[in-house]
């Protein structure tokens, strides 16, 4: 469904992304990891549109969305949505108009409609009796919950996941990718994870790619790439002090 290729992003003389060449499968959950810092973030922002390249193609089902502007560009991001690391939600607004904010925004829904698929939303993730909680009042785990709901209100075909795990723990942590893992296995939608919680989330990820240095280095299907030879992807997995990976 995506196909990434020879991608290039500079911020000023700062070079993130050096020729990036990346095939995401459809329907599938691919994991992209690295290093902090890595560019990661900025090649999911290039994915929806958010940010342009100096050069190179992102391919959605062989159009070149790098090309696209306007109600051309919005259309497409349509088939998108997004979690966001910090969950992004609106603190003025409660968990139900959280959830309800892209349906009001971006439809012509009756109020009763947009009620009943908040509410199987906010059930699906766990959530059914919290609709009149505000984000403050949330721990970091539900608030990871509401921005999930957030993001499969539209029932969108691709979604992104910028760290949805950053800072929690390793219980709650696990507990978000096996809700990730569950909500896809229900509604089988493109994902792509941004993640360096190796290899917890290998347990989630049909595939799985590793940015090093503005490229990727590999990727392949979980299993090629948990037995990896390649010296940075086995330096990453395992942790290790000694490899090419310089602290």
């Amino acid at each position: 469904m995506i196909r990434i290729v020879e991608l290039y992003k500079a911020f000023g003389t700062q070079e993130v992304l050096r020729g990036v060449n990346l095939t995401i499968p459809s329907q599938q959950i691919t994991t992209l990891m690295g290093c902090s810092g890595c560019g990661k973030s900025v090649l999911l922002k290039h994915i929806i549109g958010l940010l342009k390249p100096d050069r190179g193609s992102i391919l959605l089902d062989g159009i070149d969305i790098t090309k696209l502007r306007g109600r051309a560009l919005n259309k497409v991001r349509e088939r998108f949505s997004m979690l966001f690391q910090s969950a992004a939600l609106f603190d003025s607004l409660t968990v139900f108009e959280n959830v309800a904010f892209p349906l009001r925004e971006k439809t012509h829904l009756s109020e009763e409609t947009i009620a009943k698929q908040v509410e199987e939303k906010l059930e699906q993730v766990g959530l059914s009796g919290m609709e009149n909680k505000y984000p403050a009042e949330l721990s970091g785990g539900m608030k990871k919950r509401v921005g999930l709901a957030r993001a499969l209100i539209t029932n969108p075909e691709i979604i992104l996941f910028d760290e949805p795990t950053a800072g929690l723990d390793p219980v709650m942590g696990r507990t978000i990718h096996q809700l990730i893992y569950d909500t896809w296995e229900q509604i089988g939608f493109t994902a792509v994870i941004v993640s360096h919680e190796v290899p917890e989330v290998f347990e989630i990820s049909h595939y799985v790619a590793m940015l090093y240095s503005g490229v990727i280095v590999e990727s392949g299907p979980t299993a090629a790439i948990r037995n990896s030879t390649n010296p940075v992807v086995r330096q990453f997995i395992d942790g290790s002090l000694a490899g090419p990976i310089e602290a």
